[in-house]
């Protein structure tokens, strides 16, 4: 992984050499192992290495073509090398020897902004073309890599994280309040903002044309609506193995045998580590799997339908491949605020979920003790390998297919793995209006879906900005009532939230290139082809996968149907942290974004008013881990991005 940096003075001033030093400095965190820089005058563009892949040993600086016009600074690690390498009639002799931004760089020059489609892999880049004098910007599908930029008076300059921008004297250095609102309330990442104001982010999927007269954005990624017909269940079973061992084989690169991997009681991250075990075990390679569990001796309660210690099924998947190290790894010393300035600093945005981040950080430590230099995880896996197919009844619903529906939901039944209230509410939720689903959520289950009671904003900012508007135009129901759509529902949930900040951050705090085989674009595409039916098949959600995998994953881990829950002793870190909690409250107070936005007394009172116990009920969660945490992290952020009590 790179970080990198550009700066074109349209006003033709010379400095843009020393401006891109600047940049490259102050984000010399996320690359470490050496700063290249190229300029013409007016235009300069550079790159800080972090040598992860076997071919970065080639990589030398910004890449340049052969007459020195068009010039390449990338974070990219190309997945299908190979095939571009031949596409452009290049030898494998000269191709082990390029780096993959020089391969980008002839495709570039190939195919010009047509290139971007024909790449698979995590990447952001730049390319500059002396003869057209325009910039082209790309970032990968799914965003896996950052890329900001700024458009300022008479100049365009981007990088990697938003701290390589702020090295720019003229960029000013304050929140985006709207974006932290928008992001309170949980909606998508759509749009070019980012979280500080005058920064914006190129979309994931997304590639800009940058001239002196303007700059032009399309999205390159659009996956074709319609279903591939394979002809038999095995066939799709089979599709579905070949391609999640691709996707784990090319993200082994760079690992020289020793690989990390996240390992919990469910699906997809077993999915990964043990299919990354059965590729590595002919080598001699071998897989840490790290998997949080709750401290020695908790005897607390799992909330319904959930597994509160994921231990002993990680194991089991552990067990069946003997070259799987399995770490059991333990938060009870963390509080969730012990790292809120550091995670300011390193991913410079506001930490989605604080309790998750307790154990992934824990888990980051281990690997990095360990010098792994790769880990693995199966965050998208929800949206492709192990996708539930449930909104298969609504489909049959609306198409009026009454007779496959009925059979669907007795099937269901038979095999136990919805409960008749889950079938009902997946079938004809979508068409429920939303006030009439919120009054049933709270008769039946006594959840308050209301938008002010899961989230700490205050009422008069969620009218001002009209956020309910905003939520309809991006598609986000603050009800949830269930989808109608499964293609719709998974591609909307895979552009929710851009984790390319999270990752960089990752590896400038410890090192660690974090890489989703269930992320990888032909995989997911394959995914979003598959039949319904295949997934949602005889009463067995994610029956593609459970189908599958069989050869691989244990019984007891194929066929549980609670849904996991690392760090279900939650709540005894965030007691831990309550003084530096109602601390934390009283110093938002004295920051205006934070005061405006957030319902500081009904976060003084959730504070005030700590349970003793209940700390399993849907109540209590949404009050203390969404509305509080997120509150509190959202909050952090202004706070140090407006620079206020510092």
């Amino acid at each position: 992984m790179t970080a990198i940096a550009g700066l074109w003075r349209f006003d033709g001033r010379p400095d843009a050499e020393d401006g891109v030093a600047r940049m490259l400095r102050s984000q010399a965190i996320y690359g470490p192992h050496g700063s290249g820089c190229w300029s013409d005058g007016p235009v300069a563009l550079g790159r800080q290495l972090y040598r992860i892949l076997p071919e970065d040993a080639y990589d030398k600086g910004p890449a340049l073509g052969a007459d020195s016009q068009s010039v390449l600074v990338g974070d990219v690690r190309l997945d299908n090398r190979d095939e571009l390498l031949r596409a452009l009639g290049i030898g494998p002799d000269r191709g082990r020897l390029m780096c993959d931004a020089a391969i980008l760089l002839a495709a570039v020059e190939r195919w010009d902004d047509a290139a971007v489609g024909r790449l698979y892999g995590d990447f952001a880049f730049a390319a500059w073309n002396g003869r057209k004098r325009r910039l082209l910007l790309a970032r990968d599908f799914l965003g896996q890599r950052p890329l900001h930029y700024h458009r300022g008076d008479r100049f365009f300059a981007f990088a990697s994280m938003p701290k390589g921008l702020h090295a720019l004297p003229e960029i000013p250095y304050g929140p985006d309040e709207e974006r932290a609102a928008e992001f309170l309330t949980l909606m998508p990442e759509s749009g070019s903002r980012s979280f500080f104001a005058g920064i914006e982010r190129l979309e994931a999927g997304h590639v800009a044309v940058v001239t002196e007269d303007g700059m032009s954005i399309r999205r390159y990624w659009e996956p074709a609506r319609g279903t591939i017909s394979l002809g038999s269940a095995d066939a799709y079973a089979e599709g579905l193995r070949h391609h999640l061992d691709e996707a784990v084989r090319v993200r082994l690169r760079g690992a020289n045998g020793r690989v990390g991997a996240h390992l919990s009681a469910g699906l997809d991250s077993a999915s990964v580590a043990a299919t990354a075990a059965r590729l590595l075990a002919p080598g001699g390679g071998r897989v840490t799997a790290f998997t949080s569990v709750p401290r020695q001796g908790y005897d607390g309660p799992d909330p319904a339908g959930r597994i509160g210690d994921e231990g002993p099924l990680a194991a089991a998947t552990a067990a069946m491949h003997p070259n799987i190290d399995h770490l059991l790894i333990r938060t009870a010393d963390r509080s969730p605020f012990d790292t809120l300035d550091r995670d300011f600093f390193l991913f410079e945005r506001p930490m989605l979920n604080l309790c998750n981040a307790t154990w992934m950080h824990a888990i980051n430590d281990a690997a990095r003790e360990r010098q792994l230099a790769i880990v693995l995880c199966g965050q998208m896996g929800n949206m492709s390998i192990s996708y539930a197919g449930t909104e298969r009844l609504p489909e049959l619903l609306r198409a009026g297919h009454w007779r496959t529906l009925l059979g669907e939901m007795r099937a269901l039944r038979r095999t136990r793995m919805m409960r008749r209230s889950g079938i009902a509410a997946a079938t004809f939720g979508p068409f429920v209006p939303a006030a009439l689903w919120r009054w049933l959520k709270r008769r039946l289950r006594g959840i308050d879906q209301d938008v002010l009671y899961y989230t700490a904003i205050t009422g008069e900012r969620l009218t001002a900005l009209d956020l309910p508007g905003r939520a309809r135009a991006h598609n986000l129901d603050f009800s949830y009532r269930p989808w109608s759509d499964g293609v719709a529902m998974r591609l909307w949930v895979l552009r929710r939230v851009d984790v390319g900040n999270y990752n960089k951050g990752i590896l400038g705090g410890w090192g660690i290139d974090l890489r989703d085989p269930t992320a990888d674009r032909r995989l997911i595409e394959f995914c979003l082809s598959v039949p319904a039916e295949q997934f949602l098949s005889n009463g067995v959600p994610r029956s593609l996968l459970r189908r599958a995998l069989a050869d691989r994953l244990p019984p007891q881990v194929l066929e549980e149907r609670r849904k996991g829950l690392q760090a279900v002793d939650w709540h005894e870190n965030l007691t831990a942290g309550r003084r530096t909690a109602a601390a934390e409250i009283e110093r938002l107070a004295a920051c205006q974004p934070a005061a405006t936005l957030l319902d500081l007394p009904r976060l003084r009172a959730l504070v005030d008013d700590w349970p003793t116990g209940g700390w399993d009920r849907d109540a209590v969660v949404q009050a203390y881990r969404l509305a509080l945490l997120r509150g509190i992290s959202t909050g952090h952020f202004l706070r140090k991005a407006a620079r206020s009590n510092q």
